[in-house]
């Protein structure tokens, strides 16, 4: 990282459009013990993958979840919070013999798939029949029947859960009647309009799920936002327990504030912003890390991923290591990516929002 930065500060043309660099220094982790409830079983998988311990934060939601609580953990990026409401999952599993059932809520197609990946991968080490899977527009007929007869954890997305589950829920009453969990990732993504519908969603979730005689716990995660109490509080109606003290180590940040040259000072007109991240390119690309382009427009994905393509010789890359990622991609393509991403095979992805 910082020979990028000081690649860029050096530069003679891209250097002077920074206006700003802020630096954030590397964080130790703090660490907890194991909560000495969890099953003996998910204590050996999780020493049997290196974590004999968790980070403070994870120890504490596991143990407010554990406890019956309804928890939001606030803490950023990268920081571990998916453990925190997994293994309450798993621990509840084990304890009902697989009588327990969740649903979890993503944002977006993507996030659920790589989670899917992630919960499957400690099922299957646990060795236990249990069926989960992610329910969306991209879900086989058969796969649906099976998470509507069998299904232990449900990943989906708030749209979903509206428009092909809460209409249909007779078809759904395995999964009501043992409805023990929600868990809403992301939920900083929940604002606005769009987060008092989903809000209303939930209440309706909730109404059905005491009809069939459950009454679940909220596990909710978020990254840094204000106030998380009161926001929890908005989107399900009741009152969160606050998780907010990171205790994940993190490497040094560093953020440049690139803002594009003016090219007419009278009409106040600046330069491209997809030139000038073309330009970023040659500077921030390379066959020895890997680079994110986020963009507002799916248009703007398709040129600038067509523009780094042909300026893969130059960079040092395959045209094949860059990628563009975007809603309207078919869900084996999108699939292809990720797992690229994750194998270290991608080394570009231009993208827009999906992949957040």
């Amino acid at each position: 990282v910082r020979e990028l930065a000081d690649a860029l500060r050096s530069d003679p043309e891209l250097g002077t459009a920074i206006h700003h660099w802020h630096r954030v220094p590397a964080r130790e982790a703090s660490w907890a013990e194991l909560p000495e409830r969890l099953d003996p079983r998910l204590r050996t998988l999780l020493v049997e993958r290196g974590q004999e311990r968790l980070y403070s934060h994870q120890a504490r939601a596991v143990e407010l979840a554990l406890a019956g609580r309804d928890v939001l953990t606030a803490t950023p990026t990268a920081s571990g919070k998916t453990l925190g409401f997994v293994l309450p999952v798993l621990q509840r599993l084990l304890e009902t013999d697989g009588a327990s059932r969740s649903i979890f809520l993503y944002p977006t197609k993507a996030l659920s798939q790589d989670q899917s990946a992630h919960l499957n991968a400690l099922i299957e080490a646990l060795g236990e029949p249990w069926h989960s899977y992610t329910y969306d527009g991209d879900t086989p007929p058969s796969v649906r029947r099976t998470l509507r007869d069998h299904g232990h954890v449900l990943l989906t997305n708030p749209w979903m859960l509206h428009a092909g589950i809460l209409p249909n829920h007779g078809k759904w009453s395995e999964l009501f009647c043992g409805l023990e969990t929600i868990v809403i990732d992301e939920v900083h993504t929940l604002s606005g309009v769009f987060g008092s519908s989903v809000a209303g969603v939930l209440r309706r979730l909730v109404r059905i799920a005491e009809h069939y005689g459950s009454r679940p716990r909220f596990l909710l995660s978020s990254a840094t936002i204000r106030d998380p109490a009161e926001f929890g509080r908005a989107l399900i109606g009741r009152d969160v327990e606050v998780v907010a003290e990171d205790g994940s180590p993190a490497g040094e940040k560093v953020f440049a504030v690139h803002n594009p040259p003016v090219l007419d000072p009278v009409a106040g007109l600046r330069a491209n912003a997809l030139e000038e991240a073309r330009r970023l390119a040659h500077r921030l690309c390379g066959p020895s890390h890997q680079a994110i382009f986020f963009c507002n427009r799916r248009t703007a994905v398709e040129v600038l991923t067509r523009y780094l393509k042909e300026a893969a010789p130059a960079l040092g890359l395959e045209p094949d290591e860059v990628r563009g990622y975007r809603g309207g991609y078919l869900p084996l393509l999108r699939r292809e990516i990720e797992d690229g991403l994750r194998r270290g095979e991608v080394k570009v992805v231009v993208t827009t929002n999906a992949l957040e």
